[in-house]
């Protein structure tokens, strides 16, 4: 996260406005900053999405590829995550100081994807133990003002909605190889079911009291948050995983405040963003440069 230098003044202040649920923007404990959403982006790529929460701005393209499912799992595709924190969106970034930070996003959302429940690699299979879809899904941190991991995941999902699989058409076998006839028509293809795809959710605690999104000052004031993910599936929400962050440490109490406070707010949250993803796909169709601004 980028370090932000803040006397014991403005922590104090930061530390009796959250304490009053009146934070020093305006916002509640439970309020999320104006977001900012763009999809289709990237014209070599086969989704993307650049999301912009005040003043973090993340940048998500998609590439896919045929590849072969592993042993161990014959009938599923495959999902990778890569990060890269941009030099200029950060002092501490420059060289290979954001490749700590960067692993953690990628790890943190490959283990909140690894649930079947949440992201079904199953769709992604074309021949069991002979081809399967491999998505590449590379992340670019633009600018760092606090809150990665939620912008991150929401550009992701984003990304990954209006991603374009082309369609197979049939295969053949030759010496027990699989040989693909894969449709070259643009719009020939097939979508990526996204309605279980996790959201993740900072809950931060400042003081003794949690907070969600929190900006780069109010992290400062923190010593440990908790990235909840969460999706929903046939009704019902569940925790697919959590991750801490910080040196501190949280009684089991703060835990389940935490998760109290995280488990509606990203309900709220992704039905925000898929009403978004849904209006921008049907009133604006495909146009280009295009922007749809939620949660303002």
């Amino acid at each position: 996260m980028a370090n932000i230098a803040l006397s014991e003044a403005e922590k104090t202040f930061i530390l009796h406005g959250v304490e009053e649920d009146f934070r020093v923007d305006g916002r509640s404990c439970r309020d999320y900053r104006p977001m900012e959403l763009e999809t289709e982006l990237v014209n070599n790529a086969s989704g993307s999405a650049r999301l912009r929460l005040a003043n973090t701005d993340i940048l998500v393209g998609i590439k896919t590829e045929i590849d072969k499912p592993s042993i161990q799992f014959p009938d599923r595709g495959k999902i990778d995550f890569f990060v890269d924190c941009s030099a200029n969106a950060a002092p501490e970034f420059e060289g290979r100081g954001g490749e700590e930070l960067a692993l953690e996003l990628a790890d943190t959302l490959a283990n909140a994807y690894e649930s079947s429940l949440a992201f079904d690699l199953k769709d992604l299979c074309i021949l069991p133990g002979q081809q399967c879809w491999k998505l590449y899904v590379d992340i670019l941190i633009l600018e760092c003002g606090g809150n990665l991991f939620d912008a991150v995941s929401l550009a992701a999902k984003a990304a990954l909605y209006n991603t374009k699989i082309p369609r197979v058409t049939s295969a053949l076998m030759d010496a027990g190889e699989a040989d693909l006839i894969i449709s070259d028509d643009p719009h020939d293809c097939t979508r990526i079911k996204i309605d279980h795809i996790p959201i993740l959710v900072t809950v931060c605690k400042i003081g003794d009291c949690c907070v969600v999104d929190p900006s780069a000052e109010e992290e400062e004031c923190s010593t440990v948050s908790i990235v909840v993910a969460v999706s929903r599936r046939d009704d019902s929400t569940f925790i697919s995983h959590t991750h801490t962050l910080g040196n501190g440490s949280l009684h089991k109490d703060t835990v389940f405040n935490c998760l109290k406070l995280g488990v509606p707010v990203a309900e709220q949250l992704n039905e925000a963003l898929m009403k978004t993803l849904i209006l921008e796909e049907s009133v604006l169709g495909m146009q280009k440069n295009r922007s749809v601004g939620f949660l303002k």
